[in-house]
């Protein structure tokens, strides 16, 4: 039995999308299990880019079976949107490859507009959230108020459910001299967009019965990194769900025994979009070169990310916590035209050297880089397809990478198409 558990292991935005669906070639299931249409995920197949945001990038193979599991948090609109956007590309989508957890918790229009009311009246002190519902959803589900997809199906039943979540959601609009919800409004609304996702619906016992087989390959997709991570992240400044690699087995409801592999997808630099600490940020030439080259603008909100040197000291942590096994370096060929790179090796903070990123949100905000540097290629490694291809001051780097983080590396991608990658550890074998 084989499972990989892919997940970012910086702030997101690694390029997870292009490397889930080159593994995917190789497996028999892909499964998203947290986050919701706050991810975003780009592939590019024969000249041809694909935008994702829910479904599982093993949608693109017709062959394989996609599943959206218990932990994400789904905005029917959303979905409905995308898989049409996809059935109109020619991309093959029916329940025999889509099965979405009849557990999984609902994002109305409500958690929309509340997400978007807290950001305005946060003011300096806002998160950088995408206003898409994603944290109030979450918040719904651990207060136990949540609509699930297996509420949608039952018009009476739902309509007490909605009843139930208004009871909360009214309060804090009349706080916000805002307009209340009508109950029948909303449950006749969601009603009807859940009719048109039940034929994907199922439960997630079903689904261990389905694909629990041991000659099923499994790939386990996470959304957004582990530093966004509502527990290990750089808190407050985080998404609203576990990024964790150990969350691939709730979140999916799937036997945790499958997982024997952790493949932590990893930037050749550091990007962060949004709010929050970013220690090695170059807010100058360096970052927006990098931002130029790399096209470093989210895909859910276009939004430019703030760009900086690679840091050693997170993605290690990341290592540690996650159980990483091994990374799959990204974007190698946005460093190529730099005569010189810098890595974080280390932190000052109050005058003291550190070798790890605090926990309070205070001292992130005060920590100083401290920087080893190390000599550029300046020359061509686009498209390359072997590791003898890279040039020599390539490849030190990417060892310095692997001996400073302490773990393998797997892959390194050199360009956003799929053909672009350098297999050095089959994961699959």
């Amino acid at each position: 039995m084989t499972g990989v558990v892919v997940i970012g292991s910086q702030w997101g935005d690694e390029g997870k999308g292009k490397i889930v669906d080159w593994l995917s070639s190789k497996a028999d299931v892909v499964v998203r299990f947290q986050g919701g249409h706050n991810a975003g995920h780009t592939l590019v197949i024969d000249g041809e880019t694909y935008k994702l945001n829910l479904l599982p990038s093993g949608i693109l193979r017709s062959d394989k079976k996609s599943i959206i599991g218990n932990g994400v948090v789904l905005d029917l609109r959303a979905l409905i949107s995308e898989i049409n956007g996809l059935l109109e590309r020619k991309i093959s989508i029916s329940p025999k490859n889509l099965t979405i957890s009849d557990k999984a918790s609902i994002i109305l229009p409500l958690h929309q507009k509340l997400d978007e009311l807290r950001e305005i009246n946060a003011g300096k002190d806002k998160i950088g959230t995408t206003k898409r519902g994603i944290g109030p959803a979450y918040e719904d589900k651990v207060a136990r108020r949540s609509v699930r997809v297996c509420d949608l199906f039952d018009k009476e039943h739902l309509k007490s459910k909605i009843d139930n979540l208004l009871n909360h959601h009214n309060a804090l609009m009349r706080g916000y001299n805002e307009k209340e919800y009508d109950a029948t409004e909303v449950t006749s609304e969601i009603f009807d967009l859940g009719q048109e996702i039940k034929i994907y619906s199922k439960s997630i016992i079903e689904i261990s019965r389905e694909i629990n087989k041991p000659e099923n390959k499994i790939l386990f997709e996470g959304a957004q990194g582990f530093l966004l991570d509502i527990d290990h992240g750089s808190y407050p400044f985080v998404t609203s769900s576990n990024t964790h690699s150990s969350y691939a087995a709730i979140g999916s409801g799937l036997n945790p025994n499958r997982i024997n592999h952790v493949m932590g997808i990893t930037k050749a630099y550091t990007t962060r979009v949004g709010s929050g600490p970013f220690p090695t940020e170059e807010d100058n030439e360096i970052g927006q070169k990098l931002g130029e080259i790399g096209h470093e603008f989210g895909t859910v909100t276009n939004r430019k990310r703030r760009c900086g040197w690679f840091d050693a000291v997170l993605v290690e942590q990341a290592v540690q916590q996650s159980g990483i096994n091994g990374i799959a370096l990204t974007k190698l060929d946005v460093l190529d035209t730099f005569k010189t790179l810098k890595v974080c090796i280390g932190y000052e903070l109050n005058g003291e050297k550190i070798d790890f990123f605090p926990s309070s949100e205070f001292d992130q905000a005060n920590i100083k880089p401290i920087y080893e540097e190390i000599e550029g290629w300046n020359s061509n490694t686009a498209g390359c397809q072997k590791l003898e291809d890279l040039p020599e001051k390539a490849v030190n780097y990417i060892n310095r990478i692997s001996d400073l983080i302490g773990t393998k590396i797997d892959l390194v991608s050199t360009s956003p198409k799929r053909e672009d990658t350098i297999l050095l550890n089959d994961v699959f074998a």
